[in-house]
């Protein structure tokens, strides 16, 4: 999977400074979202390297499938991914760019898992912790997960603060081994 999105990489920074510089985020995201929502579609995935299609047919294909769907741009990047094999990195692609544009937009998506729920008064407390401590506007997303014990665990991209019991009982457990 990292070798899929070391191949990626390269695509969605070039789309990215592309609509970057031609004002078209919101546009090449729709794109993206579009391609990859196509490429993950089962019978689409089963085309894609099939032996029996040309890369060009299977470019002119996924173009017709996709027929007023897409801009020249949208077509013109399914014929360069085609010719170069690429077609399967869509959904990376697209990831990579969302992760361009959330970075250019100074904000970031956050997971937060708690051992229990947490009512409204101390979600509003956490996200605007997490926003100071990150520097970026948030989109938050809550989970539970009774096995924390209690506290919580955020995750921003790469980015984790484990706070839970359970975290600070498995840091205590390998010192102690240690």
């Amino acid at each position: 999977m990292a070798e899929l999105s070391t191949a990626a990489r390269p695509y969605a920074r070039a789309l990215f400074e592309l609509a970057l510089s031609e004002s078209r985020l919101p546009a090449w995201s729709a794109t993206l979202a579009t391609l990859a929502q196509t490429a993950a579609i089962p019978e689409v995935a089963a085309l894609i390297g099939h032996p029996a299609l040309t890369r060009p047919q299977l470019a002119a294909l996924l173009c017709d499938v996709l027929k007023g769907k897409l801009e020249r741009e949208g077509e013109n990047l399914v014929r360069l991914l085609a010719e170069n094999g690429r077609l399967k990195l869509l959904p990376l692609i697209r990831e990579e760019f969302e992760q361009l544009k959330a970075e250019a937009e100074k904000r970031a998506e956050v997971e937060i898992v708690t051992a229990a729920a947490v009512d409204g008064t101390q979600q509003s407390v956490l996200v605007e912790a997490v926003k100071r401590k990150l520097r970026l506007d948030v989109q938050v997303t809550w989970k539970t997960d009774p096995s924390l014990i209690a506290g919580a665990v955020v995750r921003a991209g790469d980015l984790v603060i484990d706070g839970s019991v359970s975290g600070e009982l498995d840091r205590l457990r390998s010192v102690l081994v240690a």
